[in-house]
């Protein structure tokens, strides 16, 4: 694919720049605002924006995992992420208006990409009936230039194998570094199971946040480490790191990271017997069999909590009991959202209450006897179930599409994996289909993937699959060509 491009060496690029320079120098001395200091570094960018936008996005990928949420305001972004990816957007627009064929008849002809994009229509008509226009708007422009970052951008930029090599690296780097501080700060705690959540800040939004991202991220370096035979210096340093990861994820006390990953390991394993494609269904049938039990004659009534032995607890062991007691505040609350969520599709089964909006209406659909210490939700959390939050904000199709998506994902991967001669792309695919796998467990109990950190991971192992998928029929088509005999 062809770059804008940009020369850099001439004298009125030199001038231009100097002459900001100067500027900028001269009105901070002058107003000593520290705004007018960005506007070089702003312009120097803009600059290698042109000049070499997949640069930019290597950039992009690594400060994912240090960029922390400002408020500005009633609005709220993250830096220096979010800006990145709004400059990608004008890219992306311009190199739209330049090549008119952007994108390969293939690509868009692909199952994954057409869910997507029904998904996104739906959200866009969810949106024109929200009963809370501003926030849904807002809400689906940030999906947008999402969308076009962690799926779009990929097709151009991951080309060969060292492309998907340096994307690891590029954020493994910082991705260790923030787990190394937030272990440092919970060390001087004494891994105090209360005292996780302020460990994290500003890295990470809570601990839940926290731990589905590296429990996300530690499947790729299962793969690295199978990738690693025979260098047994680059074995030892993954064999380190997944350790080290372990650690952090089990001191992040996050039931549902925990179950990722082991759920991820079982994917892998799945792919390996062809057993992937059973599941999801295996997956929806247990969950449909459970909430078909739960709502018959009422029975979830019977599980409510004894509000006054509910309660946060003192240490992680106490927490897993309470639990399975059904004492766990976190797991109530959990059911507290859920039967609210179920009892407001009623009302609008069709496109929710809109994007962004569960909020501000599902106090009135609670059931009082699922109340807890904590739900009162000064932090203005949502579902805790991302299949509740698509339905109750975009409406059952939103629900089902989401559902599909991750049936389709998997078969997929599973062909691609089987397709595939060349060990590196082979192994690829399973490490994408094992981070998806993490991050749909911990997507069941929360609804992170609208966040910048997870949202990326659970994207990008989407375009990056899609992109294996066309490298895998390529490699069939050469095998055919040299008269080798292409794997069924």
């Amino acid at each position: 694919m062809r770059q804008l491009s940009f020369q850099l060496d001439n004298w009125v690029g030199r001038s231009v720049s100097l002459a900001l320079l100067f500027i900028s120098v001269a009105l901070f001395a002058f107003t000593g605002d520290t705004l007018f200091i960005a506007v070089p570094f702003v312009y120097l960018f803009a600059l290698l924006l042109v000049a070499n936008w997949k640069f930019v996005y290597w950039i992009l990928l690594f400060t994912i995992p240090f960029s922390i949420v400002i408020y500005l305001g009633p609005l709220s972004t993250t830096i220096p992420d979010e800006p990145i990816m709004w400059a990608l957007l004008l890219v992306f627009i311009l190199l739209l208006i330049r090549h008119r064929k952007l994108f390969p008849e293939w690509w868009l002809r692909h199952p994954l990409v057409l869910i997507i994009i029904l998904q996104f229509i739906w959200m866009l008509m969810a949106v024109v009936f929200s009963q809370k226009l501003f926030l849904s708007v807002k809400f689906s422009l940030a999906k947008t230039w999402f969308l076009v970052a962690f799926l779009v951008m990929p097709l151009f930029v991951f080309q060969e194998k060292k492309d998907f090599r340096k994307a690891f690296i590029i954020m493994l780097v910082p991705m260790v570094a923030t787990i190394l501080v937030v272990v440092a700060r919970h060390a001087a705690t004494g891994f105090d199971f209360r005292r996780i959540e302020q460990s994290i800040h500003p890295l990470y939004y809570n601990h839940v946040e926290y731990s589905t991202v590296i429990s996300m991220f530690f499947p790729l370096l299962l793969i690295a480490y199978m990738l690693s035979k025979g260098k047994t210096g680059k074995r030892f340093l993954f064999a380190g790191l997944i350790l080290f990861f372990l650690f952090a994820i089990y001191f992040s006390y996050a039931r549902a990271a925990m179950v990722a990953v082991i759920f991820a390991v079982a994917v892998g394993v799945a792919m390996r017997f062809r057993l992937v494609n059973f599941l999801m269904p295996g997956f929806y049938a247990v969950m449909i069999l459970i909430v078909g039990y739960m709502v018959n004659n009422n029975k979830y009534i019977d599980y409510r909590p004894d509000f006054e032995r509910t309660y946060m607890h003192h240490s992680f062991s106490d927490h897993i009991i309470a639990t399975f007691r059904g004492q766990d505040m976190s797991s109530m609350e959990r059911l507290y959202r859920w039967v609210a969520a179920v009892r407001m599709s009623q009302d609008h089964p069709m496109v929710g209450v809109g994007p962004n909006a569960f909020y501000y209406f599902y106090k009135p659909y609670t059931v009082t006897s699922f109340r807890t210490y904590v739900s009162r939700n000064p932090e203005q959390s949502t579902t805790h179930n991302y299949f509740l939050y698509m339905l109750v904000e975009q409406g059952w199709p939103a629900m089902i599409l989401y559902a599909i998506l991750v049936f389709v994902f998997f078969a997929q991967a599973q062909k691609v994996y089987f397709r595939f001669r060349d060990r590196f792309y082979k192994l690829c695919t399973m490490g994408l289909a094992m981070m998806f796998g993490a991050g749909f467990i911990n997507n069941f109990f929360s609804e992170l993937l609208e966040t910048h950190k997870v949202g990326c991971l659970f994207f990008i192992s989407i375009a990056l699959l899609i992109v294996l998928d066309r490298k895998s029929k390529e490699e069939q088509q050469q095998l055919v060509a040299t008269g080798s005999q292409p794997t069924p």
